[in-house]
């Protein structure tokens, strides 16, 4: 039966379940925001806000003043902190600073605003005086070291836990760090719409529609003036006032712009049975990875089984955090740059599909704060286009016509094509390989398709150059199995071509293969104690096609 509070889905996968779900909602998950002022990483402009910050002088310009303004920002923080209970930890490389403080709200759930400080050192731009006998400047040079970071550790009324780190010497950049499920629910709290999160995801939505509604105004235009309003609320007053106090942050005009550096994206599908989620998503990552070439499939083991649904089971209290997960946890990557594709489970009843942007620049859409809401329509396509093209994976489908049609020679314009003979091995090769690739958010180049080729494990193609790569894209470019993205060089799968490409795939390794290969033998060894569904059809088969054989006066 169908939820009504399951409206149309945006992709084909999330569709073709729908009638398992109770809800889904999209969401900005986690944000991270580089906040700079631009006029210090020049040296002309470092001079400039010097002499503003000096009244217009440059005499005490030199490493050991620069150093003297870098031990007066420590000294003011941890006088400030121990003068207000806020703890202050120096943790080491290892320590995951985000779990500390989060450890840190669970013992202390009323905390508001500052709540703990953490110093870590991190690589950071800091600047060189190196000044003659006379003491004039000779060189004004900028480079990365090794320096310490504070990172501030808020609570705010608007946005939840919220971090802003920022490095210990001039011109003291810093990064923001937000998660928007943690400003959804205070919305939802603020709206009364009833939730259980688990970590950075709602497991159960009483009202799915109206927390979707919630999440997607996190996409709109209107998201660049609550990012902006909430740094500057903090930034100056609560972080930077260590280094420079409110009267010499007019006088020099220091202000920080900001511009986004990553941001994770996620589409979850609220499943009514637990164990019918983990059915369904085990199944989409064992019939999809090897056609993906996934080279990473972690699962975490948690310490009990999701149980099944049961009608009079009573649902946990409404709002309950819990932290660290309980149930098996399989995870699915997906790399392409710097961008991330994963798939894993949430809780009981949660399947997340998750685009990550390591660096914005990826996108190529702009990085400044103003670009933030198409930055993360990009990301919804992407999402769509990956849950699209693993459906078409796990959905594959070839016609007789096509596989007529495969060995015979085409054109591609005024140049003839030979036929795609999925017999030979490279061909097999190239088919693989083209499927790994086909999730690839902007498509993939010739040199790219040739690593691929390289990397499949067959001693015959390490010579593969982007020749052959050429010529054997040409060829299924010809069949309408790749298509050019327009006036570039690079190349996508379309929808109907995954399907073909997968079926074929699929019937000679899957289907062919194995059946011819155990029809020649008779003899079986002893049945194993765990047999599963696929090979006990393997053997229904086997058994068959000897008496198939035997009518057809064939030799096994």
């Amino acid at each position: 039966m169908r939820d009504r509070n399951v409206g149309t889905m945006a992709d084909q996968l999330s569709e073709l379940y729908r009638d398992f779900l109770t809800g889904s909602y999209d969401c900005v998950d986690r944000i991270v925001l580089n906040g700079n002022y631009s006029v210090c990483y020049s040296p002309g402009g470092f001079r400039c806000w010097w002499r503003q910050l000096h009244h217009g002088s440059e005499q005490e310009l030199d490493n050991a003043h620069l150093m003297r303004m870098a031990g007066r920002f420590s000294r003011r923080v941890r006088g400030y902190a121990k003068a207000n209970g806020i703890p202050i930890i120096d943790c080491g490389p290892d320590d995951r600073k985000h779990e500390i403080a989060e450890e840190y709200l669970e013992k202390n759930p009323s905390a508001r605003g500052v709540f703990m400080i953490l110093v870590a050192r991190a690589p950071a731009t800091v600047w060189e005086v190196r000044r003659s006998k006379q003491g004039v400047i000779q060189n004004l040079e900028s480079k990365r070291a090794f320096i310490n970071h504070y990172s501030f550790h808020i609570m705010d009324p608007d946005w939840g836990h919220i971090t802003f780190k920022l490095a210990g010497h001039p011109p003291f950049g810093a990064q923001i760090m937000l998660n928007g499920h943690e400003y959804v629910a205070c919305r939802a709290r603020a709206n009364g719409i009833p939730f259980t999160k688990e970590g950075n995801c709602f497991t159960i939505i009483d009202q799915p529609a109206d927390l979707a509604k919630v999440a997607d105004t996190l996409s709109d235009s209107r998201t660049i003036g609550r990012l902006s309003q909430v740094c500057e609320r903090w930034i100056y007053s609560a972080c930077l006032c260590f280094a420079l106090d409110l009267e010499e942050q007019r006088r020099s005009g220091f202000h920080y712009q900001y511009s986004v550096y990553q941001i994770e994206y996620s589409r979850n599908l609220i499943f009514r049975r637990g164990a019918q989620m983990e059915e369904i998503a085990q199944g989409i990552i064992d019939r999809t990875r090897g056609r993906l070439n996934v080279k990473l499939l972690k699962t975490i083991f948690g310490s009990k089984g999701r149980p099944n649904w049961r009608q009079n089971r009573k649902r946990p209290r409404l709002e309950v955090v819990v932290e660290r997960p309980q149930y098996d946890l399989t995870i699915f990557k997906l790399h392409f740059g710097k961008l991330t594709l994963k798939v894993y489970t949430k809780g009981e009843h949660v399947l997340r599909i998750e685009v990550v942007l390591h660096n914005a620049k990826e996108l190529r859409c702009g990085r400044l704060l103003e670009k933030f809401p198409p930055i993360v329509t990009r990301l919804k396509q992407i999402a769509n286009q990956f849950l699209d093209h693993v459906y078409a994976m796990d959905a594959t489908f070839i016609s007789d016509a096509t596989l007529d049609e495969l060995p015979r020679p085409s054109c591609l314009g005024n140049t003839k094509i030979g036929g795609i003979d999925i017999n030979k091995p490279r061909t097999r090769t190239v088919l693989n390989a083209v499927l790994s690739l086909a999730c690839a958010p902007r498509g993939f180049t010739v040199s790219e398709f040739a690593a691929s080729m390289q990397s499949m494990g067959d001693p015959t193609l390490l010579q593969y150059d982007t020749r052959r790569a050429a010529y054997d894209l040409k060829k299924l470019r010809a069949k309408n199995l790749l298509a050019k993205l327009g006036h570039s060089r690079r190349y996508s799968v379309p929808f109907d071509a995954i399907r073909t490409i997968g079926a074929l795939v699929i019937l000679r390794e899957k289907v062919l293969r194995p059946i011819l290969a155990g029809v020649g033998n008779r003899k079986t060894g002893r049945k194993p104690l765990n047999c599963s569904l696929i090979d006990q059809h393997y053997e229904t088969i086997r058994q068959d096609m000897f008496t198939l054989f035997e009518d057809l006066r064939i030799a096994a």
